[in-house]
């Protein structure tokens, strides 16, 4: 069964109340006023990390968005990126929680960005543990990843908020393993 019927069977659910939970944990709950995001170059950001990259709406510094079209747009938005997900994980033994943090990862960098990633293809080759792991460091275990932005400067810097969210997304990608 692929993933995406996994999901389709309801095995594998959308927008689960975990990954709603862990969003709201690191994107921000309650986040109704449109804000331009530091940390993605002044992006304008609002609920659970909707961008205008996402979002079907113009996301306007300044605007307000009720709960409820936060809601309605974050459902749109994670369901929509979760069944593209799906469609790069080959590995049919993936369980919810490493699909949600896969969900959350792929919510922050880009699908395209997740499914290309160290993690995905570790998970696709059957080393599940290994690939959780690879969402937060890199192959020597020591070296933190996707977690740095480009200063000023042209410099990469950590950024320590990004990194534990990474650590939170491998915790709950080796959850129930």
């Amino acid at each position: 069964m692929s993933l995406r019927n996994k999901i389709v069977a309801g095995v594998l659910v959308l927008c689960s109340g975990t990954l709603t939970a862990f969003l709201g944990d690191w994107e921000g709950n309650g986040q109704n006023v449109v804000y331009a995001d530091k940390l993605a170059g002044g992006l304008p950001t609002v609920c659970k990390g909707i961008t205008r990259h996402t979002s079907p709406d113009p996301v306007v510094v300044g605007d307000y968005w009720s709960a409820a079209r936060c809601d309605q747009v974050e459902q749109m938005v994670i369901q929509k990126g979760q069944l593209q997900l799906a469609d790069c994980i080959t590995n049919q033994q993936v369980g919810q929680n490493t699909f949600d943090a896969l969900s959350s990862h792929a919510h922050n960098v880009g699908v395209p960005g997740t499914c290309a990633s160290r993690a995905v293809g570790l998970i696709n080759a059957g080393r599940i543990a290994d690939g959780c792991q690879a969402l937060a460091w890199a192959a020597d275990g020591k070296t933190p990843v996707w977690a740095f932005v480009t200063n000023a400067q042209g410099k990469k810097v950590l950024v320590r908020g990004l990194h534990a969210r990474r650590l939170a997304e491998a915790d709950l990608c080796r959850a129930g393993l």
